[in-house]
């Protein structure tokens, strides 16, 4: 029986999934007007730490809704979390302390949890992972991000036994990487987006962690850190991300990347394993005699695909994307601009850092900190200039926030 199949069979038996969704925001709102028009679910809670928000996605929902269900509103989502009629909830805050005590909550609350929040995930992804698992729970990323639509692609060849070297994302703005919440300020209220979540999109924090979240579910690597970001368009792309041997960028395949240029859409580029499968995707794709092609999903459809997470979670018990165990890459905190001892630091988004990819391997030895745990009361212990990545004597950490207590306990069970 396949998913909309499933789901038809929920809304007959007047069964459907009752979710509930923290954060109503740019996405959160999106997708909760989405669920109106699929059967089988509906929306029973939305929290927002501004109430008002929470109320006009409940409005959208029960306009569009052919269901006249009750919907509990909250400034508090421990409220949602814990309300006999959600039985699944959705992460869309993009905030690393509330992801955290988020997860943390819906953990005891015993439900599933799915995420629209790549910060929280790619810093304590692996720990939570190993803790739904333990209570049979599902925790899992959104479909439709850009992490899970490209290791969709990537399954799709590896099941098929392609050799996958290269996997990514196409890049929609260029990098401002010294971006703040002022600076982005009149863009981001003309999107009626969070200038702060603008902000994280401009300073590349959010390709950094997107990436990094591949890299945890397929065990690919950035070739370098920041990874390269080449420009160019599908064909070019095959070019450039090839061996520096062969006139490409890359010191090595089994990486993964991101392009300015083929955006909204996502890649894989892939080499047939025997001389048949590579004659036949000559033939088939149409590019010539070719060594290596690109598998290309022109689109993602963001949060307006998370439903079909949700669906997969409470129907069939399973995922969109997860870490297959302990970190492959971390997105590390680097200055935005120079730093004084003293400071308190601001966090993803804010004045002060921003996040780059780095290999897991290159993140230990260097001493780095991951930017999800730079929160609450962060202080720099030292000067750090801009463009340096944070360090851990450089920096103090809050140790009150939930973020960095999970944190330390994921180094304990996954010991470099």
């Amino acid at each position: 029986m396949t998913l909309y199949q499933q789901l038809l069979k929920r809304e007959q038996e007047n069964n459907p999934i009752k979710v509930g969704v923290i954060g109503a925001g740019q996405m959160g709102f999106g997708m909760i007007a989405q669920i109106a028009g699929i059967p089988g679910m509906v929306v029973t809670g939305i929290s927002d730490i501004n109430l008002e928000n929470a109320n006009k996605a409940k409005e959208a929902f029960l306009a569009s809704s052919k269901r006249a269900n009750e919907v509990l509103t909250s400034t508090d989502f421990r409220e949602v979390v814990n309300d006999a009629n959600v039985e699944v909830l959705v992460d869309a805050t993009g905030v690393t302390e509330v992801g955290a005590q988020l997860a943390l909550e819906t953990l005891v609350a015993k439900k599933h949890l799915v995420l629209l929040n790549v910060e929280v995930d790619v810093t304590i992804g692996p720990l939570m992972k190993r803790l739904y698992d333990t209570a049979d729970l599902v925790y899992t990323g959104s479909d439709g991000d850009e992490p899970a639509v490209t290791t969709g692609l990537f399954e799709f060849a590896k099941s098929m036994g392609m050799k996958v070297l290269v996997a990514g994302k196409g890049k929609n703005n260029k990098n401002i990487h010294d971006a703040n919440p002022d600076s982005a300020r009149e863009e981001a209220e003309s999107k009626h987006m969070s200038p702060h979540m603008l902000a994280a999109f401009q300073d590349g924090t959010k390709t950094m962690a997107e990436m990094t979240l591949l890299s945890n579910a397929t065990g690919l690597t950035p070739d370098i850190t920041g990874m390269h970001g080449i420009s160019g368009d599908l064909d070019q792309t095959v070019e450039k991300l090839d061996l520096t041997a062969d006139g490409g960028v890359l010191n090595s395949f089994g990486v993964v990347e991101y392009v300015n240029g083929i955006a909204p859409g996502v890649f894989v580029i892939v080499e047939g394993q025997n001389e048949g499968v590579k004659n036949e995707m000559n033939y088939l794709l149409k590019k010539g005699d070719r060594k290596h092609h690109i598998l290309y999903r022109p689109f993602h459809l963001a949060s307006l695909e998370t439903p079909l997470t949700i669906a997969k979670a409470v129907l069939n018990h399973d995922h969109a994307i997860v870490p297959i165990g302990a970190p492959v890459s971390e997105t590390i905190a680097v200055a935005k601009r120079d730093i004084k001892s003293g400071e308190t630091i601001d966090g993803i988004g804010g004045f002060s850092v921003r996040g780059v990819i780095e290999k897991h391997s290159e993140f230990v030895n260097n001493h780095h900190v991951p930017v999800g745990l730079i929160t609450g009361s962060t202080v720099a212990l030292k000067d750090i200039k801009k463009n340096k990545p944070l360090t851990t004597e450089a920096v103090s950490l809050d140790s009150t926030a939930t973020v960095v207590k999970l944190r330390a306990l994921q180094d304990e069970i996954f010991p470099n």
